[in-house]
């Protein structure tokens, strides 16, 4: 089974954004056998599997198990709860997105219209698949202490697409941009996923957030 949302070979995913039961982070970062780090792989397909057919609620992690053919206990040992595995879904979407961003770069004369394009691109996966973007907004949207550290992951894969488009600003002004960017980003996906918004709305906001934020300093 591959992402919906990609159909391209998996990145690895590991283990960094694992958190105790307090939601510290973790000092260091657990160490995966193959077998583990395939199963844990096997989970996120088949919440996104899931996802797609049904939406947030047709993710149960008993199906998940049944679907990954791996052991109820297994998710939890990998996963704190159904928003965590969602959340962490997410996490590998961004990262794909970040590869083919890297091998695909961003088309546009200026750097407004090159973020554009990368959020475009985004955007369009995303509506290709409702059902399955507004279970992981949902998803991103829980207090759990898993979902923050997905959402950490997240906001890195952003970070990784956007500071080469932004290569010519000094490292905090790119920060604040992306930051401000996430943040519409964000807030635009939500109000799409409880039904106040299509998913053009969503790319319009995106667009004005770019222009708005980066074309003054456009080279």
């Amino acid at each position: 089974r591959t992402c919906p949302f990609e159909t391209s070979p998996h990145r690895p995913i590991v283990a960094d954004d694992a958190l105790p039961p307090d939601g510290d982070p973790v000092g260091e970062t657990p160490d995966y056998t193959p077998e583990q780090l395939e199963r844990r792989r096997r989970l996120i397909d088949a919440a996104f599997e899931l996802g797609a057919a049904g939406g947030y609620e047709a993710v149960h992690m008993r199906d998940v198990a049944a679907t990954a053919n791996v052991a109820l206990a297994t998710i939890y040992r990998n996963f704190t709860s159904k928003d965590h595995l969602l959340a962490e879904a997410m996490s590998e979407w961004t990262g794909r997105l970040r590869d083919r961003v890297a091998q695909r770069p961003p088309k546009g004369d200026n750097p407004t219209d090159q973020m554009i394009d990368v959020l475009d691109r985004a955007c369009a996966t995303m509506a290709r698949q409702p059902k399955l973007s507004k279970a992981l907004v949902r998803a991103m949207a829980s207090p759990d202490a898993g979902v923050r550290s997905s959402g950490g992951a997240v906001r890195s894969s952003i970070a990784d697409v956007g500071d080469p488009i932004l290569a010519h600003l000094d490292a905090d002004t790119r920060a604040d941009i992306l930051a401000v960017l996430g943040h519409v980003w964000y807030s635009a996906l939500i109000t799409w996923a409880n039904g106040r918004t299509d998913f053009d709305t969503v790319a319009d906001e995106l667009h004005r957030a770019c222009r708005v934020l980066i074309s003054p300093y456009n080279p």
